[in-house]
């Protein structure tokens, strides 16, 4: 078993991460290139529709809400050069798990997903970038909250 790491965070106090569940960004992530290591953290309490939280190891005040895509958006497959997922290491499709990042406003009607910005994540490598997809139909700010609202009447 592997080194574990106590992070203190804002929105979940003290957490204990085991060294290889850090998730490595080589170039950061878009806006925050400085912030490296982080780890996926699946609070009950705060998690809501299937929301993550991506938790800075550097910076405690620091986590993004991220979801699975399909969650929303069943046909989501954005297109990507590979060379764009050379940071990550080899490429296997089954071992990559795709997040989007999710804005959460004060007002949850207004709740969306950025389909223009997708981490991938090797989670044989245990790193990860943030692309931006270009071309495509897609949006920065893909509202969610009716969606959701309706996968948790349907008891999805």
């Amino acid at each position: 078993m592997g080194e574990v790491m106590n992070i203190k965070t804002k929105n979940f106090g003290e957490i204990t991460i085991a060294d290889e569940k850090i998730i490595e960004f080589p170039s950061g992530i878009i806006g925050f290139p400085e912030l490296t290591q982080f780890a996926l953290i699946h609070d009950e309490d705060k998690g809501v529709g299937g929301i993550h939280w991506l938790q800075s190891v550097q910076e405690p005040n620091f986590a993004m809400p991220v979801m699975d895509p399909l969650l929303v958006k069943e046909d989501y497959n954005p297109t990507v050069e590979d060379e764009l997922l050379a940071q990550v290491g080899d490429i296997v499709p089954e071992e990559l798990l795709v997040l989007v990042t999710v804005t959460v406003p004060s007002d949850l009607t207004r709740m969306s997903v950025n389909l223009c910005g997708p981490i991938v994540i090797n989670s044989l490598t245990h790193k990860a970038v943030q692309i931006i997809v270009e071309g495509e139909d897609y949006q920065v700010k893909f509202p969610i909250y009716d969606i959701l609202k309706n996968k948790k009447k349907a008891g999805e």
